[in-house]
């Protein structure tokens, strides 16, 4: 299991005593690790899982040397989990690991892929169960990656999934996407989400926008073509309405264009020049970041582990 967390302390002991029951009913006492990626949490989370490997050395973690993300950290687990089957989970339990049982099933009637999938949004608030569907549909509207409606990372990955993730070397990462983009055979299992009762999240509304905006433009370019068919229809309107007005003054003759009118245009035009250099400026500074081969994270400390170089290429000890 890999487990990304930031700021848990709260949630460790009840996380893994719950896991581990789950796991030694389902696979062999040895035959499972737990591993912990401690994304640059500033509070007591590094020592509670230190204490949890001293109890039991299944329980492994990586320490990054900073904040750089869920997406980062994922993928750090990514790099260095040695199962045949990985499967990432949150730390506050809203994901019921219990599940886990049914995934294995799956996999074993040759899934490679198994997500799990929300029966409903009931422990979300309206605002947030209304802009989580309307991102769904737009993100699967709009790229030819289709992600699971209401599925987020909790899922299992057949080995060959992990190792073809591990070769995609992209620095701006929306792991949904690059689950869908890898293909295999899939399938879900529907659960009941409950609401979160260990710890606080550590996602607000513009985190979860701003990952929005890295999930569409990391998975689809229709963004950047909207603006050639806008500025398209735009100058065939342009073109009309002159046509229009020439007409009209070689017919009536000349008159004095409005104040409010012309102000209108150019407010309206130079809007919508500021808006499509802004999609443009998206992608431009992804093409940035991308260029200069940065490691997607840094690994400051090993738990459980050898101190080899897992994932070299994606990530640096």
């Amino acid at each position: 299991m890999i487990v990304p967390v930031k700021d848990e302390e709260a949630a460790i002991g009840t996380f893994v005593q719950r896991v581990t029951l789950v796991l030694d009913s389902l696979a062999e006492p040895r035959g499972w690790e737990i591993l912990f990626v401690d994304d640059g949490s500033t509070d007591a989370t590094l020592p509670a899982i230190m204490a949890a490997n001293h109890a039991d050395p299944r329980i492994r973690a990586l320490s990054l040397s900073r904040n750089f993300g869920k997406e980062a950290a994922l993928s750090a687990g990514l790099d260095v989990a040695r199962g045949e089957v990985s499967i990432p989970i949150d730390v506050d339990l809203q994901d019921p690991p219990e599940v886990i049982g049914e995934m294995i099933a799956k996999w074993r009637d040759g899934y490679e892929v198994v997500y799990g999938v929300r029966r409903n949004r009931a422990s979300d608030t309206l605002p947030k169960r209304f802009t989580a569907d309307f991102y769904y549909r737009a993100h699967n509207w709009l790229s030819a990656d289709k992600i699971p409606e209401h599925a987020g990372d909790f899922r299992l990955l057949d080995r060959r999934v992990v190792e073809v993730i591990r070769t995609m070397p992209e620095r701006n990462r929306f792991m949904k996407g690059l689950f869908a983009w890898g293909g295999f055979r899939q399938t879900s299992v529907e659960y009941d989400r409950v609401e979160r009762t260990l710890g606080t999240t550590k996602f607000n509304y513009w985190k979860l926008w701003t990952l929005a905006i890295d999930g569409i433009t990391s998975a689809s370019t229709v963004p950047l073509r909207v603006w050639s068919y806008l500025g398209g229809a735009i100058a065939l309107c342009g073109i009309v309405y002159a046509l229009f007005v020439a007409a009209r003054t070689l017919l009536f003759g000349s008159d004095v264009a409005g104040y409010p009118s012309l102000m209108v245009a150019i407010l309206f035009f130079g809007g919508l020049q500021l808006l499509s250099l802004g999609v443009l400026g998206e992608y431009v500074g992804r093409i940035m970041v991308e260029v200069k081969h940065r490691p997607i994270y840094v690994v400051r400390t090993r738990i459980g582990m050898d101190g080899g170089t897992n994932g070299a290429s994606r990530g640096m000890d």
